[in-house]
């Protein structure tokens, strides 16, 4: 898919005081900031093993490459590695396996999960598609947050 575009100043507070570390060691740094997102994807219960997370301070962008189990996999670890503070961008060419086109969401102020399914699905009882495809990243229907980034699978 290429490079996936993430609101930077949203998300999961796991990348500290990366830009003081920068200014002393941008390779440590990187490699801190790195880990770390590895282990919030870890965290998420999505198989990692064969996955390389690399994080780019400068361009504050994450590059996945490897392989994970499934397409299902590989849009949710995308989107963990995404919804993080301080990244504003995803790029997975050389995750496998190969993905169609994915939808997915910018999550604006005052959304919920209906409001999108009917928005995307035409009908608002289709919310716990969206947040099936959200899981485990979502915990609950009722928690997400603007600029947070949604997988939108095809309609069934």
């Amino acid at each position: 898919m290429g490079l996936l575009s993430f609101i930077k100043e949203a998300g999961e507070k796991l990348l500290g005081h990366a830009d003081t570390q920068a200014a002393e060691d941008p390779n440590a740094a990187n490699q801190t900031a790195a880990d770390a997102i590895k282990n919030y994807i870890n965290s998420q219960s999505l198989d990692t093993s064969n996955l390389t997370v690399a994080f780019d301070g400068a361009s504050r962008t994450v590059t996945l490459s490897g392989s994970v189990a499934d397409l299902d996999t590989k849009a949710k670890v995308k989107v963990a590695a995404g919804n993080v503070q301080g990244v504003a961008g995803v790029n997975d060419d050389d995750l496998q396996p190969d993905d169609p086109e994915v939808q997915y969401h910018d999550v604006k102020s005052g959304d919920t999960l209906s409001a999108i399914a009917q928005e995307v699905y035409g009908d608002a009882s289709k919310y716990p598609v969206i947040f099936e495809a959200n899981k485990p990243m979502l915990s609950s229907p009722d928690r997400i947050y603007p600029g947070q980034k949604l997988v939108i699978p095809p309609q069934s």
